[in-house]
């Protein structure tokens, strides 16, 4: 079980936030930092190459006391201990979540984790082994070309995933020696993306990589057949072998499917799709990028899993981060969460950010089975600076909603253009101080007989701002693969905590399947004809029939 059996409304502490919360809406961040200059230093921390300027919150002391106070009634340093350690924290499944163990010292596993940990290092060696031989070209195609593309299907965390930390590291590519390969990734059934994909590939140069655990996951499964007979159309059924992997727990299926045996890498059902980057999922940046790179990235998550399971909360940077996502949703009805990244390349990092935090916790239902009657995950959006400025940051500022906010931004960039990210910094820095203090115009005295007085009243309230919204700063000191690790799992590890403290289970996903039962009634519909579904679809399917018959 994670934590304990109180709702979060039942911890002590929770009411003494609440009380507390009554107080702190009264806060503002400029009397804050002017009663305190060493406010920034006092709440701000480092952790795995990574540094959080939390001192834009509205909290105190008492606040991070009562935080405190919150995770030892949640009994979160054990629930922590109980995920690592392999316990089933998965309880709808009866399965543990061993995500961190993909990125662990293999020689340093427990006991009981032995067997796992020895899968995990044979699955490295795979991983290292099918990566040079792509790499360094002694892998080649049924022609004898080396290969120059990589196409990687799968869907929501083996898409999502690869596909982010591809093109964070995009500075990384081979620009020397070894061959500089072009990896794709599609996910959407949409033939759309595929058919256009595959019609700027050649056959005989490109790999396919099918990433699905069960390998029956319909989207993955159509693209994959999709996929095949392109290759088979161009190589008239000669040696299929050598442009197909399969990244399953299903061996079986994959081998039927026509990828030879030895060209299976392994999955396993005790890591969620959301975590699965840490795997052989992630092979593809292992081809990309080498080996190496792929080691310093589970080494970057590593060192963020030491800090989160051996630092207490007053310095524990995702439980800090998860305690005070946690305090504006529940106490200052933040509804939804940004994630700002001033980084070209962390561009997709909110779209992960997405299905980490919403699948795992978006959920309606206790640990007990009972209905929640408290808010659980946020919505999770965000996007690339310094382009939102431009758009959505219009309701940052002036807009009603209040919503929480964390700015992600490398100090150092991987092209030499200084001015450009002097601009950019100033930009992601100006952004969180122009939250923080607004603008406020002073009084005009307004005779009423002045139409040019009263306008231009008018016009500054336009352009006033509240100021006093609150938002974190994490800076990297650039985007590497270890600096990129250690971010994603801060992430990890922030949901978890806010899991635990709500009684939830974020490692299932029963939200996804009911859609794709149901499309297999209208499916069939579709094929058929037969209306036996609820009038709406009924309507709906006629029309696409008509439309596009079979």
């Amino acid at each position: 079980m994670i934590g304990n059996r109180m709702t979060a409304l039942e911890y002590p502490s929770w009411e003494k936030l609440r009380q507390h919360a009554q107080t702190a809406s009264k806060f503002t961040l400029r009397q804050l930092f002017a009663a305190n200059r060493h406010r920034a230093e006092i709440y701000s921390l480092e952790a795995a190459g990574l540094f959080l300027d939390y001192s834009k919150n509205l909290i105190n002391d008492t606040t991070i006391e009562l935080f405190q106070q919150l995770a030892r009634e949640a009994e979160l340093k054990q629930a922590i201990t109980n995920m690592l350690d392999g316990g089933i924290v998965n309880s709808t499944e009866n399965r543990a979540a061993l995500h961190t163990l993909l990125r662990a010292d293999p020689t340093k596993a427990k006991d009981n984790l032995n067997t796992h940990a020895n899968l995990v290092a044979n699955a490295c060696k795979q991983i290292k082994e099918t990566s040079q031989a792509i790499r360094l070209g002694s892998w080649k195609g049924y022609s004898g070309n080396t290969i120059k593309d990589i196409v990687h299907i799968g869907i929501g965390g083996s898409y999502l995933g690869p596909y982010m930390l591809d093109e964070a590291l995009e500075p990384y590519r081979t620009k020397g020696k070894e061959r500089d390969i072009c990896c794709h990734y599609v996910a959407n059934i949409d033939a759309h993306h595929i058919t256009q994909l595959l019609q700027q590939l050649e056959p005989a140069n490109t790999v396919i990589i099918i990433v699905s655990k069960s390998f029956t996951t319909l989207e993955t499964k159509i693209n994959a057949a999709t996929a095949k007979q392109w290759l088979l159309t161009d190589m008239e059924l000669k040696d299929l072998s050598k442009h197909l992997i399969g990244i399953t727990a299903n061996t079986s299926a994959a081998t039927q499917f026509g990828i030879a045996a030895k060209n299976v890498l392994p999955l396993w059902d005790w890591v969620g799709g959301r975590y699965s980057l840490w795997s052989a999922v992630s092979l593809p940046i292992a081809i990309r990028y080498g080996f190496d790179a792929f080691e310093q990235l589970l080494q970057g998550a590593a060192a963020m899993d030491e800090h989160f399971s051996q630092t207490e909360l007053s310095a524990n940077m995702p439980m800090i981060l998860a305690c005070l996502g946690l305090w504006y949703q529940h106490f200052f009805n933040a509804n939804s969460h940004a994630v700002l990244t001033y980084d070209h390349g962390l561009r997709y990092f909110a779209d992960h950010l997405q299905q980490l935090d919403m699948e795992s916790n978006g959920k309606s239902v206790k640990l007990n089975g009972a209905a929640v009657d408290y808010p659980t995950g946020p919505i999770v959006w965000g996007g690339e600076g310094s382009n939102g400025q431009h758009a959505y940051h219009q309701l940052l500022h002036q807009g009603t909603h209040f919503v929480s906010l964390d700015f992600i931004l490398p100090l150092k960039p991987h092209h030499h253009l200084k001015e450009h990210h002097d601009w950019l910094v100033a930009s992601c820095f100006s952004q969180s101080q122009a939250l923080m203090l607004g603008r406020q115009f002073e009084q005009i005295e307004q005779n009423n007989n002045d139409a040019s007085v009263a306008q231009e009243l008018t016009r500054q309230q336009h352009k006033s701002m509240p100021g006093n919204r609150p938002s974190n700063t994490l800076l990297l000191n650039q985007v590497t693969p270890h600096s990129l690790g250690a971010l994603t799992a801060l992430y990890e590890h922030k949901v978890f905590c806010q899991a635990v403290i709500l009684q939830i289970n974020p490692f299932d996903q029963w939200g996804v399947e009911l859609g794709k039962e149901l499309s297999q009634a209208v499916y069939s519909s579709i094929q058929t004809g037969e209306a036996g579904l609820d009038a709406s679809t009924n309507s709906l399917t006629a029309r696409y029939r008509k439309t596009f018959p079979n």
